[in-house]
């Protein structure tokens, strides 16, 4: 396993550091072997106690003390805490970011030596192990650093690799992706009650059912359309609902979605630099 006998810090005890952590011990990492640092000692304390991790107030002892350290604070603080750190990182450590809008040159920037660095765009279903991760490796990053990162984010989700300039389209897509998930979620269960259903029995049956699509999607291979064409019947109910959705243009609308939280994601990015 890439990560054995690696002791991994998390600068930012927020709710992602939380997730990774989580999913880390899940995967068998040993507790003694991660560190968290924040600004708030409650936050600590709660880590500490619901996790066993070990903790520290103070980002520079944990740096010392990391093979791999994830920035997981907001991108607002970044350069505040690679002002503190960027001097104590060694080559033969990983940083790897999940900063939003952050880029790999500035990041590098900080640093004295050269650092490996891997920015990763994650989303929230990480919080229960089921994200879906992109990273992209920096100009030290090799693939030692490469299997340390996919083992951290394989242990949350799914994980895949990008080249840089593809972060913005990866943060319309499936960073930003869990918000149109929750708006066709809501407009099922909406549905369902409009035909008669009870609200608790028709948010189940919507929730589920994106569930199980999304699994049938990804452990049998097969085409999206291909699993639609399954269901849909000749001049049966799945195709008659299929052509309401045509004819109400949801797939360009979904497209046009991704494509405008992409544009927004590259707006931000250009303004954090």
């Amino acid at each position: 396993m890439p990560l054995t006998g690696l002791t991994i810090g998390c600068l930012g005890g927020g709710a992602m550091a939380q997730a990774l952590l989580t999913g880390l011990i899940k995967s068998g990492v040993q507790t003694q072997n991660l560190y968290v640092s924040d600004t708030r000692r409650e936050r600590l304390e709660f880590l500490h106690r619901e996790l066993g991790v070990h903790t520290r107030a103070n980002n520079s002892e944990l740096v010392k003390e990391s093979d791999v350290v994830i920035l997981a604070v907001k991108p607002q603080v970044v350069e505040e805490v690679l002002e503190e750190t960027g001097a104590l990182f060694q080559p033969h450590q990983t940083l790897i970011s999940i900063a939003a809008g952050i880029a790999i040159q500035f990041m590098e920037s900080f640093l004295t030596h050269p650092v490996p660095v891997i920015r990763v765009m994650p989303n929230t279903p990480c919080l229960l192990g089921s994200g879906a991760s992109a990273l992209c490796l920096g100009t030290h990053a090799g693939a030692r650093d490469r299997e340390r990162a996919m083992a951290i984010f394989s242990a949350v989700g799914r994980a895949v690799e990008v080249p840089e300039e593809l972060m913005d389209a990866v943060t319309g897509l499936s960073g930003s992706g869990p918000a149109y998930m929750y708006v066709i979620l809501e407009a099922l269960a909406d549905a369902g009650v409009r035909v008669g259903l009870p609200r608790d029995v028709a948010l189940l049956l919507s929730a589920q059912t994106m569930l199980g699509s999304a699994r049938m999607v990804l452990e049998t291979g097969e085409h999206p359309g291909r699993l639609k064409n399954m269901v849909t019947t000749p001049g049966g109910t799945a195709i008659a609902g299929v052509y309401a959705l045509e004819e109400g243009g949801l797939r360009v609308t979904m497209m046009r979605a991704v494509e405008e939280a992409t544009r927004r994601s590259r707006e931000m990015s250009s303004a954090l630099k």
